[in-house]
């Protein structure tokens, strides 16, 4: 059994900075794929960044230039560093794993206010 478990979401205004992280435990597989998406109320879930477990990375375009992802192969975390925020960074964030099947975190809330 995999589980995700993320932290560091909160409110912040526009401008400001917020990290997000990613645990996962149980039995991950490599190659294996850790990643963060987000959902806004009304619309779609979205990409906001990947990370393979060989390094390879893939950003959002609305994200490209202001978060940054991380992670750490031999503890199973992920992190997500969001910089220079805007209103419309606001959505549930979820972290992603991909290891032989695809699993969810509960998702953390990230308020951005004007």
């Amino acid at each position: 059994q995999v589980q995700l478990v993320e932290s560091g979401g909160g409110l912040v205004q526009a401008g400001g900075s917020l990290r997000l992280s990613c645990a996962a435990s149980g039995s991950i597989f490599s190659p294996n794929s850790m990643g963060w998406y987000r959902q806004a109320p009304g619309k779609q879930r979205e990409l906001v960044a990947s990370m393979s477990s060989g390094g390879n990375t893939n950003y959002g375009d609305s994200v490209k230039g202001r978060f940054t992802i991380s992670r750490d192969n031999a503890k199973n975390t992920v992190d997500l560093q969001m910089n220079s925020l805007k209103p419309d960074d606001t959505a549930v964030y979820y972290c992603r794993l991909i290891s032989k099947r695809l699993y969810w975190g509960q998702g953390t809330q990230v308020t951005v206010s004007s």
